[in-house]
């Protein structure tokens, strides 16, 4: 993927669109007099699956409520998740168009098979904004996170736990889905911090984004390496190294290697606390929600100065150049600012983290 005019922010909390410069979306001033529609809008919201818990927990409602907060609580969110089954989608997308709903934003499970319904709905009309993954076919607009940027703070995150000169370690790389371009990213990413620096032992990519795959395969590898050569885990996302960890501990391991993960979900929080898992990438949900939102209602409501402030930077797909796009930043999330990040934005609270079990890790880590 291309990318013009990117700008990371890798050590310090994602800015919130406001304090970005980014144009209110609330009301009349700084945008279009009068758009094309009005309030009453239906926003349709694909999401991909459910096996990752942040969709149904925090995209969807950030979405909903900033569609509300645009639309003065008159603009109404159709809102379906395929549960990682591409066909299921297909049919929510066409139900979607043909009941023409306004806008869609789309998550989606395989990029390359829903392009024909994007260019039925492009057809029709409608509006197509590609969430977190790129979908192939005629998309209005992309806003995700830098991917390639998520892979190097993986990798770089890695070879910090390793230590020194790791060149001669070997490891185990687990990336995501095959028909998710992001894992395609993820991996290239973490690739060119890690290639050179240790030894690939093991490299997997996990159909469906499933722990239970995932668990599967770490089985395997250690089966063929050795638990005791696998000095660490590239896993490309929180709920597959949940499943790596369940791996190796039932090989009987007795000290966890470093393990790597993605999107900051509880159960993997409360692993680095516990010293199970080393990091994962915390993903500003909120922002990227209500960026989707707010690039929905502006072209369902043809405000091209708010959708053109909002994506000012370009993206290639597959099948179509110079996309719209917005990129937001990322942060590796270690034990040591948790407080900072998934606390200080609400994403969990410090009495979720903190259960009983990990109390006392909690304590080490200075949280209470």
């Amino acid at each position: 993927m291309r990318r013009i005019t990117l700008s990371v922010v890798m050590s310090s909390l994602v800015l919130s669109l406001a304090g970005c410069g980014v144009l209110d979306m609330g009301g009349e001033s700084g945008g279009d007099a009068t758009p094309a529609k009005g309030n009453d809008l239906t926003i349709g919201l694909l999401l991909p699956e459910q096996a990752n818990t942040r969709y149904d927990k925090f995209d969807h409602p950030f979405f909903e409520k900033k569609v509300a907060a645009l639309t003065d609580g008159q603009g109404r969110v159709r809102y379906a998740n395929a549960d990682a089954d591409a066909t299921r989608q297909e049919t929510q997308l066409q139900e979607m168009i043909d009941d023409r709903v306004d806008a869609i934003v789309l998550d989606a499970v395989d990029a390359k098979a829903i392009s024909a319904g994007v260019a039925r709905a492009n057809a029709e009309g409608i509006p197509v904004i590609a969430y977190d993954r790129l979908a192939e076919g005629p998309i209005d607009a992309y806003i995700s996170f830098d991917n390639e940027l998520v892979g190097q703070v993986q990798g770089r995150s890695l070879l910090e736990a390793l230590g020194g000169d790791s060149a001669s370690d070997r490891i185990v790389m687990m990336n995501g889905s095959p028909t998710d371009p992001n894992a395609a990213e993820f991996k290239q990413g973490a690739l060119t911090e890690l290639e050179g620096q240790v030894t690939v032992a093991k490299s997997y990519d996990t159909e469906g984004w499933k722990p239970e795959n995932a668990e599967a395969q770490m089985a395997e590898a250690i089966e063929e390496i050795g638990l005791d050569n696998i000095a660490g885990v590239y896993s490309a996302n929180d709920g597959m190294a949940g499943g790596v960890v369940a791996a190796l501990e039932a090989a009987g391991v007795t000290k966890l290697p470093p393990i790597t993960g993605q999107d900051a979900e509880l159960a993997a929080v409360q692993r680095i606390i516990a010293g199970e898992q080393y990091m994962s990438v915390y993903k500003s949900y909120p922002q990227e929600a209500e960026t989707a939102a707010a690039l929905a209602v502006a072209r369902a409501q043809g405000r091209n100065i708010q959708f053109d402030a909002l994506t000012r930077e370009r993206v290639d797909s597959p099948t179509h150049k110079d996309i719209p796009a917005q990129l937001v930043t990322v942060v590796a999330l270690t034990a040591e600012n948790i407080e900072e990040t998934v606390v200080a934005e609400g994403i969990h609270k410090l009495s979720d983290i903190c259960t009983a079990e990990f109390k006392d890790d909690c304590a080490v880590a200075g949280l209470s």
